[in-house]
């Protein structure tokens, strides 16, 4: 039998997704989470062999919560995420995700992903598979021409278009506010953006607040 700790904010996407895996005899739901906090908790109380990672929630950041939960090694994460893009799959896998499957994919994928992780082995669908090649053969360049960025200023993006000053973001990271700065500096040349408010506008365009 397959333990399913479920995490998703929305309250009808985790009762479709548990009727989904309900609907398979080796799969069980143990224990849902709607926010990054009781991922963590349950994590760390309920015996699972997988979770299933959605990638904005409230709370704790997505990488905080990821990179938690993988430090303790008691659980295989996958990701499952509205956002279908490479910047995503990479940053997830990068911090420890055993996969990363898109929303828009099917029941049958999905069991398939599962069964996949539990087994120890790893999961990205065929499609995510070519862009995160395209996204390689870019030569450190988005599928789309825009410059990749790293998983800590993607961190430091997402914080900065959630509104966080230089020092709450700096608390939030574990690191100085002159560090922060830093890495706002540099994403302003990266991303040949201005201001702060520009920062802000790409993030949320981009999809970067939410659950980083």
């Amino acid at each position: 039998m397959i333990r399913i700790i479920l995490a998703d904010d929305h309250a009808l996407v985790r009762e479709g997704i548990n009727r989904l895996l309900s609907a398979h005899a080796d799969m069980r739901v143990v224990a849902q989470a709607a926010t990054g906090d009781e991922v963590i908790a349950h994590c760390a109380q309920v015996p699972a062999d997988v979770l299933l990672l959605d990638v904005s929630m409230p709370g704790p950041g997505f990488l905080a919560v990821l990179e938690t939960v993988r430090a303790a090694g008691r659980v295989h994460v996958l990701v499952v995420s509205a956002h279908a893009e490479a910047r995503y799959a990479r940053t997830a896998l990068r911090a420890g995700a055993a996969g990363y499957l898109a929303k828009e994919h099917s029941a049958d994928e999905l069991a398939v992903a599962v069964r996949r992780v539990a087994a120890g082995g790893r999961y990205i669908s065929p499609r995510l598979a070519d862009l995160l090649a395209d996204d390689v053969a870019a030569g450190g360049r988005s599928a789309g021409g825009e410059p990749a960025l790293s998983d800590r200023e993607l961190q430091v993006i997402g914080l900065i278009g959630s509104g966080l000053g230089v020092k709450e973001i700096g608390a939030r990271l574990g690191i100085s506010p002159k560090t922060v700065s830093t890495y706002r500096r540099r994403l302003l040349d990266k991303l040949s953006l201005g201001t702060t408010a520009d920062l802000i506008r790409y993030a949320v365009d981009q999809g970067l607040v939410d659950g980083l």
